[in-house]
């Protein structure tokens, strides 16, 4: 589910480009999404089918998985706009809790009627944040052991999900994973996020809004690292259990918007500097977390799983990507692809 966000879509391609896997994807199309990435890739080809459902629609939820008939369900269709979440949280209501609800009843019966060889190979592997845990002082991580403590209708409405998932698999016994990542960041992110906005305005030369003093800090996580994590647990990772995504690299907002900015001046050959007055500071919004930072120990020791990436190289790689599709970027900031895909693909 969620195949064509920015997370679903890189774990879509990967498993598209590494594996001969058949993907379906339940996706909605709504603002963020972007299935023109995918649909342009040549392994697409009749390995690749969507299906335009709202996942508050339990009937062509339960349809589709009873039609599809999954070996694994990645569930990564989800609201996850903090501010988006302040404006209307009952459209995160809805969809993060409502949606989960949804998939996780029609895992169940259509896992309920397997046979026993196929049960024991069945997943439904949940994709969360670092968000339900709250915020934390100056030091500690958060780790799979944390307490619970959101501050957002979208962190509540994360962490109702992840509460969901748990308890339909200790009620239920339905096998189920859960992973909570801290920000992602790389191609293909709508650009209201934090990283692909700062890149455009500075691109535009324009007034980059950074909230509060610019202190919040946030642990920083490459897209394809992500994907590459899920793949692993999915894999190896212990039925039942939850597994922190991280990238062991904490920036506050300040100096990322600076370090992008730094990078955005040296690819295009203007002079180191020349793009810090873009910087204006905005009232902080509410229940705006200070510090978030994941400790992902436990996977790098159970699986073996680390990042591949160090931040600044990372950073370079996302800022030149940006730089260079720049069409794909009005035409989804625009909704042109939305609009086009939508019209093509009906319920």
């Amino acid at each position: 589910t969620g195949g064509s966000g920015f997370i679903g879509g890189h774990l879509v391609r990967r498993l598209l480009k590494e594996t001969n896997c058949i993907i379906f994807n339940i996706d909605n199309l709504t603002y963020a999404s972007d299935i023109e990435s995918i649909l342009n890739i040549e392994q697409s080809k009749n390995r690749f089918f969507l299906y335009r459902i709202d996942i508050k629609d339990s009937h062509l939820v339960s349809q589709a998985v009873k039609e599809i008939k999954p070996d694994i369900i990645f569930h990564l269709a989800a609201e996850t706009h903090v501010d988006r979440s302040l404006d209307n949280p009952l459209r995160f209501i809805e969809t993060n809790i409502i949606g989960t609800f949804n998939i996780l009843q029609a895992s169940l019966n259509y896992y309920q009627k397997l046979s026993l060889l196929k049960q024991k190979s069945f997943r439904l592997h949940h994709i969360s944040t670092d968000e339900v845990f709250g915020s934390l002082g100056s030091t500690g991580k958060f780790d799979e052991e944390t307490k619970y403590d959101p501050r957002s209708p979208y962190s509540a409405s994360k962490a109702s999900s992840d509460h969901l998932v748990r308890a339909w698999f200790h009620s239920y016994k339905l096998p189920i994973l859960i992973t909570n990542c801290s920000n992602n960041y790389g191609p293909y992110q709508f650009p209201e996020k934090l990283i692909p906005l700062a890149i455009n305005k500075a691109l535009n030369g324009e007034s980059i809004p950074l909230y509060g003093k610019g202190e919040n800090v946030r642990d920083w996580l490459f897209v394809n690292d992500h994907a590459r994590a899920i793949d692993v647990i999915f894999h190896h990772g212990k039925l039942g259990e939850t597994y922190n995504i991280g990238g062991f690299n904490e920036w506050k907002n300040i100096d990322l918007i600076k370090v992008i900015i730094k990078t955005v001046d040296r690819l295009l050959g203007r002079e180191e500097g020349a793009s810090d007055k873009l910087i204006t500071y905005v009232t902080d919004r509410a229940g705006h977390d200070l510090r978030y930072a994941i400790d992902p120990t436990k996977l790098k020791d159970e699986l073996g799983w680390e990042p591949s990436l160090q931040f600044e190289e990372g950073i370079k790689k996302t800022v030149k990507w940006y730089l260079e599709n720049q069409e794909w970027l009005d035409n989804v900031a625009s909704g042109v692809y939305q609009e086009y895909y939508q019209n093509m693909y009906k319920n």
